[in-house]
């Protein structure tokens, strides 16, 4: 064994001279720049020596430009941040942009060489005057300018304390490999680029302090400048912090330089030092020395890639240890900046490795520093909280439960995604912990020694040179001899989910036979735990279980069998995990009431309790007590009830609400939603209405799960019954009164883009007295000039009406919601503040028109625009026909003035003209003003988290 364990070793030392030697002939970079302090550029002299280490004649060589993705609102960085809701580049002005201008670019024998940048602008095609042979190189000299964007954007450019962060700041060479792998800057992090030996003569203003990644020589001053070279072996870019403070500090620990600005106000400088120490000392001993002169772990990095969770808590709330917080920020940086310099991986295709190692190597760390570290830190000792599943869980216990967030909204995907085809909870966190909680589970599996091993071992051979995953794959392979393929094949190359469950267990003197369910058909391994009064008494592997399989294991008198009892399996549902052995009453799961919500415990029926308050102008403030079993992981079965009491009407009041969610893929199709819900409260003085409704709906959505595209047909059954205080005399003698249903059915077709958005619904409406149809399309466009337009057309026509009141008649300025859909503050007002509340649908008017007008029994057809004159302020007009029985159509108009603060949120309406004439003159003007505000948690909650779901 020893012997072939030496082989081993040869051999991969023999490879490595391989890898190395084919890297050997480098590209090389010289550049000469100058930072102009007043205008915040750099100018840019760039001699680029281009080695061809294809097999093939280029007569083209792509360079990377990103710098110049700042430059104008089409480019992929632009787009991407469009995606993700932000505007602030798309509506920056031309001094706030950063963008490159080639000044002049020639050849080795200065002729002119040809370019044009590409469709996102920030890659430049450089057309050589002559092809350029394979294994020869060409020389390009470049000189042009970077103009710095302000860092308003990303963390890249100059902030207003005249502090400066460059990274990917030059032009670098795009990898060839048989194909050109071309990469838009999206602020990811990925910039994919050859190796490459670099020296920079850098000239800096006076005053200001630089820190580096790379070797720092030559260090000069003038009067009124500072000039320093940096040079680079194996290395792809510089990344450069200029600072009019110097933060950094420097240790030397026996390992490695370390260069930081990381630091804990509340933490001793000197415990900082042990610290940095200890973690310099477990990255050596776990993933090997590294290679360059010094390792940069700045505060800039942590930001862009921080410990997310309760560790972003302002500072005097913070509830871990200064030592513990500073020492994984700490850890958690400089691993990724490690991995960064000397991995050299395909950055966007095969960037959850190095996320994998990152947060492999940072579970380790907590299981040998912080065992008994708790998730909530000292919160979790807090009376009150400390009865919490959440606060009983361990750190690293976050790992599975992040992962979870996203796989439970079927929004989880492949570690293979490519990275701007992740959404950005998967991009940020959810596979990074998914794929270092991947290496934890493997290493239970074969062992964490061969892991370990493996990953030292991939670090040693394969560092400063081009790799591949497969590569990685390999070394693993050979570690052990169990058969290991459905790592890559299952957990790492598909979005499928992990979910066991004990079918059965039949028990006998001196063994156990138990069947095991694989509920999804993942096939990979699934561990078993025999627990006797809460003490792990026995512990079992099983695998290739494709839908049900029964194992024989011995009776250790096991009182309870529990699958993937540690949790290092990124299971689905663990609910179904555990099976008891004293019989079926003591199978049966306790009730637990818990305040608030919690995250799952497998172990009890949870029920959460949590006090409401609600308001209407008839039940005044409305308080009680919601009871849900609803917990920070999505379900499939959620009921939900709010019993409450109205003091104003000295009565009860509230909703309830069975759901069952059916997801049935990850795109076209994808979910079937099922519920049945009930609600009672006051419309009226004294009047009561309540809606029992039983639905059905149906999503789709695209394949690429960042689109914001999204389909919904939908059937429900709207049953109204109502009672009306006597004095209403009207409203109790309507021939529509008291009582009535509706089946309404919906088609929904909706693009939520910041700069683009579009959306249509059809609906039909079907009740005892009328059938309705209509029709909406809503656009909305924020062009390149940074004005808003705004469009929203409504038609609707009764197919058959028998009813003798507007009652469930189309309305032009306020529906009267016989549905009970919207959130009308005072649903039955007509006069008064809570009568000015709008909410824009059906005609979608501002104004308060003629009587005459408002509704319509026939038919109904509007359009309502806008745009803004600056900002947040848009001028507004809507125009319509509205034709009721017996009436010739009329044409009807208003327009005015609307402050659109937060669109669909918070709106107000100021009229100005209409059908009623110069509304801004009439009398009584401010009951004319109109105003939109939500109030629902739910819904202002999906303003901040649509950006990552």
């Amino acid at each position: 064994m020893k012997g072939h364990l030496q082989f081993k070793k040869s051999l991969l030392a023999l490879l490595y001279l391989l890898v190395s030697w084919g890297g050997l002939a480098q590209y090389e970079t010289n550049l000469t720049v100058r930072l102009n302090d007043f205008t915040k550029e750099l100018d840019i002299k760039q001699e680029f020596n281009y080695y061809n280490d294809s097999n093939y004649n280029l007569g083209i060589i792509y360079f990377n430009d990103w710098a110049h993705a700042y430059s104008n609102k089409n480019t992929g960085l632009a787009k991407r941040f469009a995606q993700e809701f932000k505007k602030s580049l798309h509506l920056a002005k031309k001094n706030e942009r950063g963008y490159t201008t080639i000044i002049s670019a020639v050849d080795g024998q200065y002729e002119g060489l040809e370019w044009e940048r590409t469709q996102d602008d920030d890659i430049i095609k450089f057309r050589l005057n002559k092809p350029l042979l394979p294994r020869k190189t060409v020389k390009l000299i470049i000189t042009y300018k970077v103009k710095l964007p302000p860092n308003k954007y990303t963390d890249y450019g100059y902030d207003n304390k005249g502090n400066y962060y460059l990274k990917d700041w030059y032009l670098t060479p795009a990898v060839y490999d048989g194909k050109w792998h071309l990469y838009s800057n999206k602020n990811l992090e990925d910039l994919y680029t050859n190796i490459t030996k670099t020296s920079i003569d850098f000239t800096y203003p006076k005053g200001l302090f630089l820190s580096s990644n790379f070797k720092e020589n030559k260090k000069t001053e003038t009067s009124s400048s500072q000039q320093v070279e940096l040079i680079a072996e194996n290395q792809k870019s510089a990344e450069i912090i200029l600072s009019v403070q110097n933060l950094f500090t420097t240790h030397i620990t026996p390992h490695m330089k370390v260069v930081t600005d990381i630091s804990a106000p509340r933490y001793d400088p000197i415990a900082q030092g042990i610290s940095i120490n200890r973690i310099t000392d477990y990255i050596e001993r776990n993933l090997g020395e590294y290679p360059h002169d010094k390792l940069l772990v700045s505060e800039m990095d942590y930001n862009k890639n921080p410990l997310y969770g309760i560790n972003q808590l302002p500072s005097f709330i913070r509830p871990y240890e200064q030592q513990f917080q500073f020492e994984m920020k700490f850890l958690k940086t400089a691993l990724n900046s490690i991995l960064r310099e000397t991995m050299f991986l395909d950055p966007r295709k095969e960037q959850w490795l190095n996320s994998a190692i990152a947060n492999y190597l940072m579970i380790g760390y907590v299981e040998e520093f912080y065992p008994n570290q708790k998730l909530l830190g000292n919160l979790s000792r807090i009376w009150g909280l400390r009865s919490f599943n959440l606060a009983k869980m361990g750190f690293n216990e976050q790992y599975p439960f992040l992962y979870n967030l996203t796989a439970r909204k079927n929004l989880d995907q492949a570690l293979t995604t490519p990275n701007d085809s992740l959404i950005k909870f998967n991009q940020k966190i959810a596979n990074k912990y998914k794929a270092g909680l991947g290496l934890a589970y493997l290493a239970d599996y074969i062992g964490k020694e061969k892991v370990d091993e493996s990953i030292k071992t991939f670090f040693k051979y394969y560092q400063l040179n081009k790799v591949k995953v497969l590569d990685f794959e390999s070394i693993l392979k050979r570690s052990t001899e169990k058969d290991i393929n459905w790592f890559f094949s299952e957990y790492v190359s598909t979005d499928r989910k992990i979910d066991f469950k004990i079918k059965k267990v039949d028990k006998t003197e001196d063994s156990l036979k138990v069947t095991i369910k694989n509920k999804e058909g993942t096939n990979v391994p699934i561990s078993m735990f025999g627990l006797k009064n809460d003490s792990l008494v026995s512990k079992y592997w099983f695998k290739d279980i494709k839908t049900l399989e029964t194992f024989t294991v011995p009776n250790n008198q096991e009182d309870r069998l529990v699958l993937n009892y540690d949790q290092i399996i990124p299971e689905f549902n663990q609910r179904d995990n555990w099976k008891s052995l004293k019989g079926f009453l003591s199978s049966n799961k306790k009730l637990k009431f818990s305040f608030f919500k919690d995250s799952e415990n497998p172990y009890y029926n949870q029920v959460f309790y949590v006090p409401v308050l609600n308001f209407n102008i008839y039940d005044g403030w409305v308080p009680g007590m919601r009871l849900y079993n609803k917990t920070l992981l999505e379900r499939p079965f959620v009921y939900d009830f709010a019993p409450s009491y109205s003091f104003r009407e000295k009565a009860f009041v509230g909703y309830g609400k069975f759901t069952y969610r059916k997801y049935l893929s990850k795109s076209g199709l994808y979910v079937a939603n099922y519920s049945l819900g009930g609600s009672t409260s006051h419309f009226n003085v004294n009047s009561r209405y309540s809606s029992i409704t039983p639905a059905l709906s149906f999503g789709w959505r695209p394949e690429n799960l960042i689109s914001n595209k999204r389909q919904v047909l939908s059937f429900r059954f709207v049953n109204i019954l109502r009672d009306f205080d006597e004095s209403l005399s009207d409203l109790a003698n309507d021939p529509e009164n008291p009582d009535y249903s509706v089946f309404n059915a919906r088609y929904l077709n909706r693009d939520n883009n910041i700069l683009d958005y579009k959306s249509w619904f059809l609906d039909f409406q079907l009740a005892g007295k009328f059938s309705k149809l209509s029709f909406e399309y809503e656009y909305r466009k924020l062009f390149e000039n940074n004005r808003q337009f705004n469009f929203r057309f409504f038609a609707g026509k009764f197919l058959s009406n028998n009813t003798d009141s507007n009652f469930f008649s189309f309305a032009l300025d306020r529906p009267t919601d016989y549905l009970f859909d919207y959130g009308y503050l005072g649903r039955s007002e007509d006069s008064g503040i809570y009568s000015q509340q709008i909410i824009i649908a059906e005609g979608g008017f501002k104004s308060f028109l003629d009587e005459r007008y408002r509704f319509s029994d026939n038919w109904m057809a509007t359009v309502n625009t806008s745009f803004n004159l600056w900002k947040w302020i848009e001028l507004y007009g809507d125009a319509g026909l509205v034709k009721n029985n017996g009436f010739k159509e009329k044409f009807v108009y208003d327009s005015g003035v609307r402050l659109n603060l937060v669109t669909d949120y918070f709106e107000l309406y100021f009229p100005l003209y209409s059908n009623n004439g110069w509304e801004i003159s009439q009398p009584d003007y401010g009951e004319k003003i109109r105003f939109i505000i939500t109030v629902s948690p739910k819904t202002l909650t999906g303003l901040f988290t649509r950006k990552w779901f």
